[in-house]
């Protein structure tokens, strides 16, 4: 038995086939076990390959070779494949409605579990795992969470990695940082202004031929997670997706329009003034602005931990470092994330699985200390192993090891509305953001399409306070019974973890 991909694709999920491809996935330089232990109990015969469809990249180079060993102990085919988060935007709901979505897969990007949960394409695990409390009782605190991945007692969705990480951490080229008065590390991050001034020493003494700072502004969620990033290490809190994007927990208001928004936007809009910023920034992706870095074009980028084992292994000649997110002068802020546990890796069993004990079978290895260990000697700090054990096992570059300890430090998970009332599930799936949302008008602004950073932000939220207020109202219309009072954690410490 082997693993093949089906080549699925947004026009061909139904049938004709498309090229996969695994840009910058770095393959890993070892052979390994892959935590594939005997089958706990006697699997039922294969109806069908199983399928797996995933985002892709890293997850692939892992995936492929597990379900390589896995097919061949199983005696079952495996289907995988990995596709960018706008395929699988299209192709999991139109599978989903006809009733061909594969065994496993990763829900659409910004799409609640819960509400995949609540409008059952996805069903539980409790009694597909054996010894299930045992196996769940094994991840770390908060993996799992009421209205996120469980509703109602029952359990859903693979926690397998942690989302403890920064989207917008500081990386840097050190050939381009010796131009500048800086020499950033974990103990002495570079400030905003220390930032500005290094992009600008860099662009100068390099004669123009390193550009101080990239951003792949193609890329429009880059905008925001930019700017919400330096503006929480600035001290504002707030949400980072959905109908809490913008919004404090604390007060319950959203606040894009607050000093740290404008002044983490007008940063960036000084980069550009000064000349100091990459040209043609609006034509390029995360992937291409990352690869300029390391071709020496661009002296720094925010961006995540991910760059750490992508250049290692594309670009081994290039020296290169990373610190926290920048923040004014003695910034202590810390970045937040929605939950512990990625959303974006979360795997899901489908309600009309052909193969749902197989596919358990495969989360239930994913869930223990040897399947998580061989994930973290493959993904490393680009998605890091839920349990912290297994990346301390894990055989793990020296950067990448002090990349997932700085963001220990520096991320803090936010407190999560559904687990105070589930009726906020409908609340997420009534939600219509306002066009242009937070990451178009900073991308507007940059590129000039709009002026005024204040105003246009204050407007904004005026725009995001009544799509909130209209999601709220027509879920309470449903009887969801929520209320903007439920959104405020008034006794949460946002320098933790908010534990409920």
């Amino acid at each position: 038995m082997t693993i093949r991909s089906s080549g699925i694709s947004r026009r061909g999920f139904l049938g004709s086939a498309s090229a996969f491809g695994l840009a910058c996935a770095v393959a890993p330089a070892f052979a390994q076990s892959y935590g594939i232990d005997a089958a706990p109990m006697a699997l039922p015969a294969a109806d069908g390959p199983l399928r797996w469809l995933d985002s892709g990249d890293q997850k692939a180079v892992f995936f492929r070779a597990f379900f390589e060993q896995y097919s061949t102990e199983r005696g079952i085919e495996v289907i995988y494949d990995g596709l960018p988060w706008t395929e699988i935007a299209t192709v999991v709901p139109l599978g989903v409605r006809n009733n061909s979505a594969p065994d496993a897969f990763a829900l659409p990007q910004g799409m609640a579990p819960s509400v995949a949960i609540g409008q059952g394409w996805v069903r539980p695990l409790d009694d597909l795992i054996p010894d299930f409390e045992a196996w769940k009782a094994g991840f770390p605190a908060g993996s799992f969470i009421e209205g996120v991945n469980m509703l109602d007692g029952k359990t859903y969705g693979l926690p397998s990695t942690s989302d403890r990480r920064s989207s917008s951490l500081l990386l840097f080229g050190k050939a381009a940082m010796a131009l500048t008065d800086f020499d950033p590390n974990s103990e002495t991050p570079l400030s905003w202004e220390d930032m500005r001034s290094a992009a600008r020493q860099i662009t100068e003494k390099s004669g123009g031929s390193t550009f101080g700072w990239i951003i792949g502004g193609a890329q429009v969620g880059r905008w925001s997670a930019n700017v919400l990033q330096m503006a929480q290490r600035a001290g504002a809190v707030c949400g980072v997706e959905g109908f809490t994007l913008g919004l404090d927990p604390r007060s319950g208001e959203i606040v894009v329009d607050s000093d740290e928004m404008v002044a983490a936007v007008e940063l960036l809009l000084a980069m550009r003034d000064d000349g100091s910023a990459f040209p043609g920034v609006l034509s390029l992706n995360a992937p291409q602005a990352r690869a300029f870095v390391a071709q020496g074009n661009a002296g720094m980028i925010l961006q995540g931990p991910w760059n750490v084992p992508i250049w290692e292994a594309n670009n081994p000649d290039f020296d290169f470092g990373f610190t926290y997110t920048p923040g004014p002068a003695g910034a202590t802020g810390k970045t937040y994330i929605n939950t512990l546990p990625s959303p974006q890796n979360m795997m899901f069993i489908n309600a009309n699985a052909k193969n749902p004990s197989h596919a358990a079978d495969v989360f239930r290895i994913m869930g223990t200390v040897d399947g998580q260990t061989a994930w973290a000697n493959v993904v490393g700090a680009s998605d890091p192993a839920i349990f912290p054990e297994a990346n301390a096992r894990a055989d793990l570059s020296e950067r990448s090891r002090q990349v997932i300890a700085l963001q220990e430090d520096q991320v803090r998970a936010l407190p999560v509305p559904y687990a105070r009332n589930a009726g906020f599930v409908a609340v997420a799936r009534l939600y219509q953001e306002p066009t242009p949302n937070l990451a178009q008008t900073i991308q507007g602004l940059y590129a000039g399409q709009l002026t005024g950073v204040q105003a246009t932000l204050s407007a904004l939220k005026d725009e995001m306070n009544t799509a909130l207020d209209t999601a709220i109202d027509a879920a309470n219309a449903e009887g969801a019974g929520v209320s903007r009072d439920q959104l405020v954690f008034a006794d949460w410490d946002p320098a933790t973890d908010y534990s409920g």
